[in-house]
């Protein structure tokens, strides 16, 4: 019979709750509507761990405001405990990834050892980060490195994209130039760059703002370039969860 009594108590506690909170979402999102009539509507409003400020999510962008939406913030939150980025935390999962539906035909291939381990790469060819990280790739074992020109600093970018996409070994000509500073092949004739303009709207899609970008095989992204530790860790991470 406790049990019982303890579960409906339990119930009706959360249906107590269940209005109040309704309220105040309502309340957050009235007074926004009308001291902020530009603002772009709220798909979702939920409490953070800090008492008395909610995220608010637009589209899949991510603002905090008070519980009377008096105040409205930009900026990221950080988990001082963990060191953790909350907020790009949240994006990370809002735009997350499925590597299964990547249209890897429209990417660079290059497959070293028995290429048993799959990641991708977003890479602009005069981007000196990715100069730099794609040396550690190169060390990497059995992996299968996907890389998907992602032209977005200019319009040498966009040239020297053509070249190694059209290039006939094209996997090599992309290394040959990123880690030795050998130039591409001036592309000649007829090419079909229509998965350059393919890589730049997913990426845009789903917020790749900077190179290099990495997603590896559990859907996992690593904005910027990080060590060759920190890669064979993710790597290995990723074949666990799959």
């Amino acid at each position: 019979m406790l049990p019982t009594l303890r579960l409906l108590s339990l119930l009706c506690a959360a249906l107590l709750v269940a209005p109040a909170a309704w309220a105040q979402e309502a309340q957050i999102r009235k007074n926004l509507a009308e001291r902020l009539p530009n603002l772009p509507k709220i798909d979702e409003i939920s409490k953070t761990p800090i008492p008395g400020l909610y995220e608010l999510r637009i589209g899949q962008d991510i603002v905090y405001a008070d519980e009377q939406g008096n105040y409205l913030i930009q900026g990221n939150l950080i988990d001082t405990k963990t060191r953790t980025d909350l907020t790009e935390a949240r994006i990370n999962k809002l735009t997350a990834i499925d590597f299964a539906s990547l249209p890897l035909k429209d990417a660079l291939v290059m497959k070293q050892g028995n290429g048993s381990r799959k990641l991708v790469v977003f890479g602009d060819p005069n981007c000196g980060y990715c100069k730099r990280f794609e040396r550690d790739l190169a060390k990497l074992q059995d992996v299968t490195i996907y890389t998907f020109l992602y032209p977005i600093l200019g319009a040498d970018s966009n040239a020297k994209s053509r070249d190694i996409w059209c290039a006939q070994d094209n996997a090599k000509v992309w290394r040959a130039w990123m880690v030795d500073g050998v130039t591409p092949p001036k592309a000649m004739g007829k090419c079909d760059t229509a998965a350059l303009d393919r890589n730049v709207e997913f990426g845009r899609k789903h917020r790749v703002q900077g190179t290099p970008a990495v997603v590896f095989e559990d859907g996992t992204r690593v904005p910027g370039a990080i060590s060759l530790d920190a890669l064979e860790k993710n790597l290995a991470a990723a074949a666990k969860k799959s």
